[in-house]
């Protein structure tokens, strides 16, 4: 027998287990409220509870067949790795300091594995995604701060994306950079269009835009021919000599965890029909990791490549002294100048290629993160054009006004800034997904264990504290060095130094704040969950027995 309980807000929690061991999945649930009245019990036919697993078609497919149904989010979230963001990080960091920064690419790469199957677990056994869970979780005033942060993260991530495809744009067929921004704006609606004809085949799209960066760049990597030794003894031996390494390899790890792909991630693996069995949601968490793990190691040998590639024209004894001037300050701009000179007009070609690349199908996913932000936080219902649309023009606006008034050289430089505001919101997505995935109230027997707890807690608050430091140290160094009187120096000072503590506070809050909201109920053995199926009410049919419609998400274009 299941026990069937009801929340005042109408959500229903079921509390049920499998005789060897059941799970409980939050399908449809309003987690505003969390008291529990156990007063509704109901009866359910242990027969079907027992061979329900084999009446499902993803039960009886073959394994490969399985995986292949959980192929796609894993892509979309590797585009974040992929960004022009990115990419102009991992071209100062190869001009700068050749191969030897190659290892902060593959700590970081492993740490982001680590963090986005967290975040696809905390979707497939809650059934709720992280913003919906943080709506649920946290006061109405922190709700409300969490949502905007994630906002501007979302707006920080698409300023590199489309200046980097505005600049493709330019290189190509000389368009104006702000045209090129507008046009960006304009592709991403329209590609995001063809989700009508099947999210299965935007989800493709994103994977040949992902080979289409991968040959372009190895093709280069090909042409250059970088020493294989050096490269590997960047890769596996730690080093940080030269001028500004640490603060290159600092620059590496901020652009590679993006605060909204946590967001993301979450949210995309709820497409999938996954059984609700305790070894049905091992199986998809499973599943995720490794179409994850496959996703990120392209991604790494992308970034591998841009970083040899970049090392190894910059090295180069026959240099310019006009291309030695470009390689000390490197942009996604001025490197298709230094590639065209070096190795040639086609080398340029590949490498604007690869940019559009990068950088149309990066705008796609942070629409994509932004209508889930939006959604889940505000439970906002609208059109999908709509909220596309409204999605678009809040993140292109930034780009487009420096894009007018500053043109190329405005456009790099907001890139950094961009840069440095993603680093400063990431405690805010990473310390609510490593609490919710550690916590037995939120994950049941599908918390993590005490190893991972540990590995991703110490990772975290090394690249939060990291950031944080070079945050604060770089503001202070700008405050003693620059031209400005004293006066303006102590009035900026006292502006910035509290926002600064208020920030480091909300860390700490966030970080041993107990968790309130409860959306795993613990329960008696012997007992199998139904819940993906729904929860039987008081004379309904057994055929009438279905999950509840997710109307919430009706209009927001989930992968199925």
């Amino acid at each position: 027998m299941a026990e069937r309980q009801e929340e005042e807000g109408g959500g229903v929690i079921e509390k049920a287990a499998g005789a060897g061991g059941g799970s409980n999945r939050i399908a449809s649930l309003d987690l505003d409220n969390n008291k529990i009245q156990p007063n509704s019990t109901i009866n359910l036919d242990k027969h079907d509870h027992l061979n329900q697993d084999h009446h499902d078609p993803n039960f009886q497919k073959p394994g490969w067949r399985k995986f292949l149904s959980h192929v796609g989010p894993g892509f979309l979230v590797s585009l974040a790795y992929l960004d022009p963001g990115n990419l102009e990080t991992d071209l100062q960091a190869g001009a700068n300091h050749g191969y030897e920064l190659l290892w902060v690419i593959l700590i970081g790469l492993i740490f982001a594995l680590i963090i986005q199957s967290l975040a696809a677990n905390l979707g497939v056994t809650t059934g709720k995604h992280l913003s919906e869970i943080c709506k649920a979780e946290y006061p109405k005033f922190v709700k409300y701060c969490l949502w905007l942060l994630a906002e501007l993260a979302v707006i920080a991530a698409d300023i590199p994306e489309v200046i980097g495809t505005a600049f493709a744009l330019n290189i190509l067929f000389h368009i104006p950079v702000w045209g090129g921004v507008l046009l960006t704006g304009f592709s991403t609606l329209l590609l995001l269009g063809l989700q009508k004809y099947g999210v299965r085949k935007l989800e493709m799209l994103i994977a040949i835009l992902v080979f289409v960066m991968a040959g372009c760049y190895f093709g280069e990597l090909s042409y250059v021919k970088p020493p294989a030794a050096d490269v590997l003894k960047g890769m596996f031996i730690p080093k940080l000599s030269g001028q500004g390494a640490t603060g290159d390899a600092i620059a590496l790890l901020g652009a590679l965890v993006m605060p909204h792909n946590l967001f993301l991630h979450s949210a995309l693996v709820l497409s999938r029909k996954v059984p609700q069995s305790v070894k049905g949601i091992n199986s998809a968490c499973r599943y995720f990791l490794i179409e994850s793990a496959f996703a990120l190691f392209v991604a790494f040998l992308i970034n591998v490549a841009v970083i040899s590639v970049s090392g190894t024209v910059c090295s180069a004894d026959n240099l310019t002294a006009d291309n030695a001037d470009r390689c000390s300050d490197l942009t996604l701009n001025s490197a298709s100048f230094l590639l065209k000179n070096v190795l040639g007009k086609s080398s340029s070609t590949f490498y604007a290629i690869a940019l559009l690349a990068s950088g149309q199908s990066s705008t796609i996913t942070g629409t994509y993160a932004g209508q889930y932000i939006m959604q889940g936080f505000l439970d906002l219902k609208m059109k999908k054009w709509v909220r596309n649309l409204m999605t678009r023009c809040i993140a292109i606006t930034p780009s487009l006004i420096v894009s007018i008034i500053g043109g190329s050289s405005g456009a790099g430089r907001l890139i950094i800034i961009a840069s440095m505001i993603l680093s400063f919101e990431l405690p805010f997505a990473l310390i609510p997904l490593l609490k919710f995935s550690s916590s037995s109230t939120k994950m049941g027997p599908h918390k993590n264990s005490i190893y991972i707890i540990v590995i991703s807690w110490v990772l975290g608050l090394c690249i939060i504290g990291i950031n944080i430091y070079y945050l604060s140290t770089g503001f202070v160094g700008w405050l003693i060095h620059n031209n400005m009187p004293k006066v303006a120096n102590v009035f900026i000072g006292l502006i910035v130094f509290p926002f600064m503590a208020i920030y480091i506070l909300s860390v700490i809050y966030l970080t041993f704040r107990k968790d309130r909201a409860v959306t795993f109920i613990d329960v008696p053995d012997g007992q199998h969950n139904r819940l993906e199926k729904g929860v039987k009410k008081s004379g309904q049919d057994d055929d009438e027995d279905e999950v509840p419609y997710r109307e919430d998400l009706a209009h927001i274009p989930l992968p199925h």
